[in-house]
């Protein structure tokens, strides 16, 4: 179905970056990648498929790209090679795009953003995960590779945090992607290179604005990390997504940004303000209509807050998959209840597992 829906559209090229976004749009893609010597290609129920027209030459791609980037894009484009925008186009909808440079092709990918807000449930999300608007300090990780639905995960708790408490949220966002509107909250919204010149300081300053929540668009170097553990370790709720698998690697991730000298000391730190780490993974449902997600899911007892502080990381894993009965659960026991809801596929399962003959061996012995 997806070659025959690609296959039928007309072989021009789109003229316009609006005409491109309206056929990402209309061909229910995800995202759309463009750059010179090729066609435009979108990720359609999770496949690459390009678009039947000739290639974009590199100037082209070029035009394109300059009808969504205002001036400061094109400076921080020149400076750091690479920039991050959000762009909402009426009609059409909300999109993410990175624009950066290739074989010194400028290049871009964009992704469609779900209109309106989703609960957890619309996200098809584990509902341990519901507690977590309720939470009034300590630090919340959303972990996973890119496009696994990290930013849509955070702006669901903030929305539910917004419709059901009085607080003051102030996000910090490269670039801003779900808009809010003040509800029983009110919301300050501060972008990247905007409004903001680093993660870092814009948390040293939120600190001074009397907030209840802060939204860290991402952790991604030292300073931004021991900035929103103390944040997080005087009072506040600090949302925040990392780049890593999952739960365990999530905390080797943090620790070993710092020197060996600074490790035990963020080891301390982290076993009294981390809360909850969520890891996801989207996967291609069984149908092959759309995608799933996989969650892991590690609430912070105190059993593995002293694992944390011993670095006995190894042993967290496990600690998690006893954890059943306090909302907790593995990305092997995720992928297992998945399969036998016929969610996901076997296949599936196998591939997305860290150590597939365990899960094979599993799965074989539930059937049992």
């Amino acid at each position: 179905m997806q070659a025959l829906t690609m296959s039928q559209q007309s072989s021009a090229k789109p003229p316009s970056m609006e005409d491109l976004l309206l056929l990402t749009r209309d061909l229910e893609a995800t995202d759309l990648h463009m750059s010179g010597h090729m066609p435009p290609a979108f990720r359609i129920k999770g496949q690459i498929t390009p678009y039947n027209c000739p290639a974009y030459s590199p100037a082209e791609v070029e035009g394109l790209l300059a009808e969504i980037m205002a001036s400061r894009h094109h400076d921080l484009l020149r400076q750091n090679f690479s920039v991050d925008l959000g762009l909402h186009k009426p009609g059409i909808g909300r999109f993410r795009v990175v624009i950066y440079y290739q074989r010194g092709c400028m290049s871009a990918a964009i992704r469609l953003l779900a209109d309106g807000m989703p609960s957890f449930a619309d996200l098809g999300l584990p509902q341990s995960l519901a507690q977590l608007p309720s939470f009034r300090d300590g630090l919340v990780l959303v972990t996973g590779a890119t496009g696994s639905g990290k930013s849509t995960t955070l702006a669901t708790i903030i929305d539910e945090i917004n419709r059901t408490s009085c607080r003051n949220i102030i996000t910090i966002e490269d670039p801003i992607e779900y808009e809010h509107a003040n509800l029983r909250s009110i919301i300050f919204q501060r972008e990247l290179h905007t409004d903001v010149t680093s993660f870092a300081d814009a948390i040293r300053d939120a600190l001074r604005q009397d907030p209840d929540v802060i939204l860290v668009g991402e952790m991604r170097d030292p300073e931004t990390i021991r900035t929103a553990i103390t944040a997080a370790e005087t009072g506040h709720l600090v949302l925040s997504t990392l780049h890593s698998r999952d739960a365990t690697s999530s905390i080797n991730r943090i620790v070993g940004t710092f020197p060996a000298g600074e490790q035990n000391q963020i080891r301390q730190q982290l076993s009294t303000s981390l809360r909850t780490v969520v890891s996801q993974r989207l996967l291609a449902n069984s149908s092959g209509s759309g995608r799933v997600p996989a969650v892991e899911i590690m609430f912070i007892n105190t059993g593995i807050a002293n694992l944390i502080r011993n670095g006995k990381d190894e042993m967290v894993y496990s600690s998690i998959e006893t954890g059943l009965k306090e909302g907790m659960q593995t990305m092997e026991q995720s992928l297992i209840r998945l399969v036998y809801e016929g969610r996901i596929t076997v296949d599936t399962a196998l591939s997305a597992a860290r150590r597939p003959d365990l899960l094979r061996k599993r799965l074989t012995t539930l059937r049992r």
